[in-house]
């Protein structure tokens, strides 16, 4: 006796749930960027309007030019732009021979090493800034691209691992014996088999460290103190003074620094989407 393994019809209803569940997510998910943006098109005196006003009377962009006439935003921008992608470079430079080794080759203490990973990887990054600072002092690194592209380098690899780490286990063995058989060494089977294939994967780990540098704070504050090194996470606090909290112009720094997120994510989310899901699924 067959099953019926057509879909089932939804009904109105179940539809109408649907597609109510769907604009909350895309609502909760996009307003509050969506509120930033409405904030840094007022002025001060609509910010401070009683009852709300939701929309700004008239659009106006000069918080956006204060943006980069009262502090060096786009030195900041540049700052952020270089350490983010050398961190990642670095980063994902580091995570693929591990994650490859850790999925493909027959190590002893693997378990140990897989948990140790994930151990460094829920360590905050606070208890590790004393030791850092005095490590990147004593190397006369302070406000200088290194003292904040090696952190964030390292504080990132367990993310690309076990990202890439998934990946790599999804893909079959047998590609790779293949290769071997015709001559490919490890690392060959590594270059031209396993990475061409998990491009998604490496994407994916790569705009996940690109984001966690591109926002990360603490280090940056503490360890890039000249105007010169600041980055955006940090330079966005300058706007305040000691009594004023200039909202609208604040907003708009927010927005200008949270622009290069929404393109990778906009350009790579196929890519992104796939390497999440991908991942999961061991073939």
């Amino acid at each position: 006796m067959s099953r019926d393994t057509s879909p089932q019809r939804l009904t109105p209803a179940q539809r109408a749930g649907r597609s109510a569940a769907l604009a909350a997510l895309i609502v909760g998910g996009f307003f509050p960027f969506i509120w930033m943006v409405l904030t840094s098109l007022k002025s001060e005196g609509e910010l401070q309007k009683f009852p709300v006003q939701y929309l700004p009377s008239k659009l106006d962009f000069s918080n956006y030019a204060r943006v980069f006439s009262e502090q060096p935003f786009a030195q900041f921008f540049l700052n952020s732009l270089t350490v983010s992608l050398l961190s990642t470079v670095l980063c994902i430079a580091a995570a693929v021979p591990a994650a490859y080794a850790l999925a493909r080759l027959n190590l002893r203490g693997r378990g140990l090493l897989m948990t140790a990973v994930v151990t460094f990887s829920m360590l905050p990054v606070v208890s590790l800034l004393v030791p850092m600072f005095r490590l990147m002092r004593g190397a006369n690194l302070l406000n200088t691209y290194p003292a904040l592209i090696l952190p964030y380098a390292a504080l990132s690899l367990p993310i690309g691992i076990l990202t890439l780490v998934a990946f790599f286990s999804a893909i079959p063995r047998d590609l790779e014996a293949a290769a071997m058989v015709d001559g490919t060494t490890r690392v060959g089977a590594l270059t031209r088999v396993v990475l061409p294939l998990s491009t998604p994967g490496v994407v994916t780990a790569a705009l996940l460290v690109f984001v966690n540098s591109w926002n990360e704070f603490l280090l940056a504050l503490s360890f890039n103190t000249k105007l010169s090194m600041r980055t955006v996470s940090v330079g966005v606090t300058l706007y305040q003074g000691e009594f004023a909290f200039p909202w609208p112009l604040i907003a708009a720094a927010v927005v200008v620094a949270t622009v290069p997120l929404v393109l990778l994510i906009a350009i790579f989310q196929r890519r992104f989407v796939a390497g999440l899901t991908a991942g999961g699924v061991k073939a």
